[in-house]
């Protein structure tokens, strides 16, 4: 019996997409019973570059904010302070059951902890999600989350260091977008630095003044491999992502934009950690990195050692991508906010490296 086929008509405003979307187009218009291996070949590495991210509803004033505790244990005196800060903004506070506990080096029993994980996300009060802090202990949760109830209820999630986990779960799981920015017994509780307060609010609030991520002058911006790409911005902890490497909780890195950042680790095992990444190819597949703040991460004792950046710069050479180091974001007081799962483009012809191409937070709650 003969195959017939619909012919596609194709409009000039197609036509000036670029090429890779074109192609997608023309794929996807095919019969599905037909074309299925082909789509299943050609348009797979398209798709995952260009998944449309979920974007959680914006943070207004007024708004509810739950605080929970995925990780290490918090200092009560410096969490009362970070909740006092978030009073003083005009935010409500609501705190999770089990947010003060602490179980060895855990905040609390897994299961305790995902409770609360999953309570902040079932609240229809709760517009946000700030992490109290990192240390460790969010990778034990990811195999026990709900993520389609995650899926169903987006919403703003901050944490950075040891939190990077539940991030990239998130990611891979919903395509729901984080940020990676301060947290509320750590930078909000010390107090907050004020680059890093101008450019925390701006994001979950969804102002224009977060579209430019603009360097300081007087911080060193290294160019390792000149270029502009557009992609999806993926990363966070180093050695937070290496642990998750052959688990089903790391978002694929193909075509996406790398960010790094690091703390307390020496460079050998920054070496270490980079090589993981090179070895398993996801330091081929990306389409540009960012180095960003690699905090006392030097050698200790008297044996001899590269430097951070001459263990960077040996794992750029070889890539033929856009790279650049020092980026302020991290573990330091000073730091932009990142959003994990953003749509950016990355230029290192200019001092504002990394701008926003899509607002990170969308504006009608769920």
């Amino acid at each position: 019996m003969p195959m017939r086929y619909g012919i596609t008509t194709i409009s000039s405003d197609v036509l000036s997409l670029p090429i890779f979307r074109v192609l997608e187009i023309i794929l996807w218009s095919i019969p599905s019973r037909f074309m299925r291996g082909i789509k299943g070949i050609c348009c797979n590495e398209l798709m995952v570059h260009h998944q449309k991210v979920i974007q959680p509803p914006a943070l207004q004033i007024g708004d509810a904010i739950g605080v929970v505790s995925p990780g290490s244990p918090v200092l009560r005196e410096r969490l009362e302070k970070g909740i006092e800060y978030l009073k003083s903004r005009g935010y409500q506070v609501v705190l999770g059951r089990h947010v003060f506990d602490t179980y060895g080096y855990l905040a609390g029993e897994d299961q305790d902890r995902v409770d609360d994980i999953h309570a902040m996300f079932s609240d229809s009060k709760v517009k946000a999600i700030i992490c109290s802090r990192g240390g460790y202990g969010a990778a034990r949760l990811l195999d026990k989350l709900d993520y389609e109830l995650i899926a169903n209820h987006p919403k703003i999630l901050v944490g950075y260091s040891d939190i990077t986990a539940l991030q990239l779960a998130i990611l891979k799981k919903t395509n729901v977008l984080t940020f990676s920015g301060p947290m509320v017994a750590v930078e909000l509780g010390k107090g907050i630095d004020p680059f890093t307060e101008k450019h925390f609010w701006p994001m979950l609030n969804g102002e224009e003044s977060c579209k430019n991520f603009v360097q300081p002058e007087e911080t060193e911006l290294k160019v390792l491999r000149s270029g502009k790409i557009e992609g999806q911005l993926v990363g966070g902890c180093l050695s937070v992502i290496c642990s998750l490497i052959g688990t089903d909780y790391l978002p694929d890195f193909r075509g996406r934009i790398l960010i790094l950042e690091e703390v307390g680790e020496e460079p050998y095992r920054i070496d270490r950690f980079l090589n993981q990444l090179r070895t398993v190819g996801i330091l081929q597949q990306v389409s540009g990195i960012i180095f960003a703040q690699f905090l006392d991460c030097l050698p200790k004792g008297k044996t001899p050692s590269f430097t951070i950046a001459e263990v960077i710069e040996d794992y750029i050479r070889p890539l033929q991508v856009p790279a650049v180091a020092g980026f302020l974001y991290g573990h330091t007081e000073s730091k932009f906010t990142i959003p994990i799962g953003g749509w950016v483009q990355l230029d290192t012809a200019e001092r504002c490296v990394l701008r926003l191409l899509e607002k990170p937070v969308s504006f009608t709650y769920s």
